[in-house]
């Protein structure tokens, strides 16, 4: 432990002029006494720790000392990549690696470019987790994601309606989407429990996509699985998430729409839904509206996301969502049309 807080000392002073005591407690999560006896145990085995007292000093290294420990590891270099996206990597246990990772190849750079991870650090950063939600790291996460680092196979037992359900997986790769962390895996040919089938898997040998938050209970095997290196993250999780999108959207609504309306419906409903609804959409009428037809999962999530449209949109049909938004209207206008005595 003592070892890699030196090797780490030793990085840091070389990627900056000078530090603190204080600067490098903080940096090392010590006490500036410890950082005192650290700097002397450096000097002591040779390395040219030199500390400057008065209010301006702090520590540096003397001659332009370089240390060849910035080598990186696997794990470190991999971990970089994700290194925008710092909540990401401490929900999946990574975060102490892509800080040696980027202290390293901040100790590595030329002088003049020391200062960049700071500067980009100021102009980007990444919030994954949506609005008005408090983000849950589920337990099972930092499991999970060293069996994806290590392509090893994994046993899962998982929720499936009032069920629990066991598939061993394959883990592939892991997706963060609006705050929620899913597993895109394949699935192994064993498993038990509703749907497994007899000693085979449901949907052997297909990827599938598993919301992370709802497995009870994983297990890392020994077994390596060979990766399909062909196998594209990105575009499966596009196909699946417009695939998942399209499935539930059960129902059509008929509705005119202003232009305003238009422009306003991908911000209402499904931008799926929506892009479908205004795909060759008709010349306006002599009112400028236009009549599209729109899927929606249900009457009841259409009433609500369309109400958002207000008076720039009218529903033709199903009868029964046209009748509930004119009781509504009625409604809004006595409440409206009251005057205070």
């Amino acid at each position: 432990m003592r070892a890699a807080r030196l090797i780490k000392m030793v990085l840091l002073l070389q990627s900056r002029p000078t530090m603190t005591a204080a600067e490098l407690a903080r940096e090392l999560e010590v006490s500036e006494r410890t950082v005192t006896r650290d700097a002397q145990a450096l000097s002591e085995a040779g390395v040219p720790v030199y500390a400057e007292r008065g209010r301006a000093g702090g520590y540096r290294l003397v001659g332009g000392y370089r240390t060849r420990l910035t080598g990186l590891g696997r794990g470190e270099a991999e971990a970089l990549f994700l290194s925008g996206v710092p909540g990401a990597l401490r929900e999946m246990g990574l975060e102490d690696i892509a800080s040696a990772a980027r202290l390293k190849v901040s100790a590595a750079l030329l002088p003049s470019l020391r200062d960049a991870p700071r500067t980009a650090a100021q102009r980007f950063h990444l919030d994954a987790p949506a609005w008005f939600r408090e983000p849950a790291a589920p337990a099972l996460l930092p499991a999970i994601a060293d069996a994806v680092w290590d392509d090893r196979c994994v046993s899962a037992r998982y929720r499936r309606a009032e069920s629990e359900v066991v598939r061993e997986l394959e883990p592939y790769g892991l997706v963060l989407k609006a705050g929620i962390w899913y597993l895109c895996a394949r699935v192994c040919g064993t498993g038990t429990g509703a749907g497994a089938g007899t000693g085979t898997a449901a949907g052997a040998g297909a990827f599938r996509t598993y919301r992370i938050d709802r497995f009870v209970g994983v297990d890392v095997l020994e077994d390596r699985f060979s990766r399909d290196e062909d196998f594209d993250l990105p575009g499966f999780w596009s196909a699946q998430a417009e695939r998942f999108a399209r499935s539930i959207l059960r129902a059509e609504v008929v509705l005119r729409l202003s232009a305003t309306g238009v422009r306003n419906l991908p911000y209402a409903v499904d931008p799926v839904a929506a892009r479908d609804a205004l795909t060759g959409v008709p010349e306006p009428d002599g009112t400028g509206w236009v009549t599209v037809t729109l899927r929606v999962e249900s009457e009841e999530v259409a009433h609500t996301q369309l109400a958002a449209l207000g008076p720039e949109a009218e529903v033709l049909s199903p009868a029964t969502l046209r009748e509930r938004f004119a009781a509504e209207a009625i409604r809004l206008t006595e409440l409206y049309g009251r005057r205070e005595g």
